[in-house]
């Protein structure tokens, strides 16, 4: 592979993308120039291995052969109709998805963001048209510790101030409950009892730390909306596709909700695919011109999502999540407590760790990873999130379980 087309080091390229770019991220001093599978190589020709897999958007891999040859014969043939004109795989790809989540209809957008204000509007609408609620008093239920993402309308639920400070006047119509609470959720669907349109939800918590609630609460969810004639909406961004061992991190319960959100992985890491899909009754209450995207379900975008489809029909990423997961999960139970590592959290190749402040904050040490050879990346102060490509090797996953074991649990503070 090609180490460094642009002739400039790091710190040059480092350099102008702080003179330039606005700071809306604060990433780690590192220049990827190429990437193959679950290992990137940085513009001096240092190679790392890449446990953060673009915050599940690319659970495939870097490159993946099957992905980057379906998008270079499309790229040949047609990239963008706009939804002005139909295109040949825009049946197959909403039949495939709508099929994939034992679901009818699909609604494709480009962005997670945009895939959640979607499922809002779409929400909203059905309330006012199925369920009849009084114009103007719609509400959804959200938790506290949500990442929806950063449009206006979804840091208004925020409970996130970093995310949320200095960019109101924010939307009403959300109430905001503890994540993974039944019995508040539960009396606030009574307190608004006729008002409550959605209740939206991240079936495991990605941007917290990779919180999974406790056991029974997605069934509970599903129970208490069906119960009150209110949608389920899942956002399945990070945790679906694989990540956790099963198509849908609902699945784990036997939970199916009534409308699933999804993006980052749906594009294979290759652009960027969303998605809202759900039933007939539900998206069929949108009209021609009610909302839309120019890109929305272009053609580059369905051929590449036709193949991600096939690759979970056949189920191998699903297994080697649920496989190399038992194994990542194994292994850092046996570090809470030693060393910096104070809980661990997750579900298949996804993994939250917490780090003791004293030791270090998650952005200190996701640097000294980085050092190792290592990249992750840290959220909230004190946590690190581990999510590997799905490809990743097992030889490949003990390296790098190797290394995060020098940086956060020191020789002998395990007891191993």
């Amino acid at each position: 592979m090609i180490a460094n087309v642009s002739g400039k080091s790091s710190a040059e390229l480092i350099g102008a993308a702080e003179e330039h770019s606005a700071h809306n991220y604060a990433p780690l001093p590192v220049v990827i120039a190429s990437a193959r599978g679950a290992w990137m190589t940085d513009v001096e020709g240092r190679r790392y291995l890449d446990l953060l897999a673009g915050y599940s958007a690319l659970n495939f891999g870097h490159g993946h052969p099957r992905l980057i040859a379906e998008a270079r014969a499309q790229l040949s043939r047609l990239t963008l109709t706009s939804r002005a004109f139909h295109h040949e795989h825009f049946a197959d790809f909403c039949a495939g998805l709508a099929e994939l989540c034992g679901m009818e209809m699909v609604l494709p957008m480009n962005t997670g963001a945009e895939a959640v204000e979607t499922a809002v509007k779409t929400a909203r609408a059905w309330g006012y048209r199925v369920k009849g609620v009084r114009p103007g008093r719609a509400k959804i239920v959200v938790a506290d510790g949500n990442f929806h993402g950063r449009t206006t309308t979804i840091v208004s639920f925020s409970t996130d101030e970093e995310a949320r400070a200095d960019f109101g006047p924010y939307t009403p119509g959300f109430e905001i409950v503890p994540y993974g609470d039944l019995a508040a959720l539960e009396a606030v669907l009574e307190e608004h009892a006729g008002d409550v349109v959605a209740v939206l939800l991240e079936p495991i918590q990605g941007e917290a730390g990779v919180r999974v609630p406790p056991p029974g609460y997605l069934a509970g969810v599903r129970e208490l909306t069906r119960a009150r004639d209110v949608l389920f909406l899942a956002d399945e961004i990070q945790s679906g596709l694989g990540r956790t061992g099963a198509t849908f991190a609902c699945e784990h319960e036997h939970v199916v909700p009534d409308m699933y959100i999804l993006g980052k992985a749906l594009g294979g890491g290759v652009l960027p695919v969303s998605a809202v899909v759900s039933s007939a009754a539900v998206l069929g209450v949108l009209r021609p011109g009610e909302h839309g995207s120019t890109f929305g379900g272009n053609p580059l975008a369905c051929a590449v999502a036709l193949e991600v489809i096939a690759m979970l029909r056949e189920g191998e990423p699903q297994r080697r999540a649920r496989d190399l997961g038992e194994r990542l999960h194994q292994e850092l139970a046996g570090w809470v407590g030693a060393g910096a590592v104070t809980e661990v959290r997750g579900r298949g190749l996804w993994a939250g760790v917490d780090i003791d402040p004293a030791l270090g904050t998650g952005r200190e040490i996701s640097e000294r990873l980085l050092r190792r050879g290592v990249l992750v990346k840290d959220t909230h102060g004190s946590t690190i999130r581990i999510a590997p490509p799905l490809v990743i090797s097992p030889g490949d996953l003990e390296w790098g379980l190797e290394r995060l074991r020098a940086e956060l649990v020191p020789r002998g503070a395990a007891g191993r």
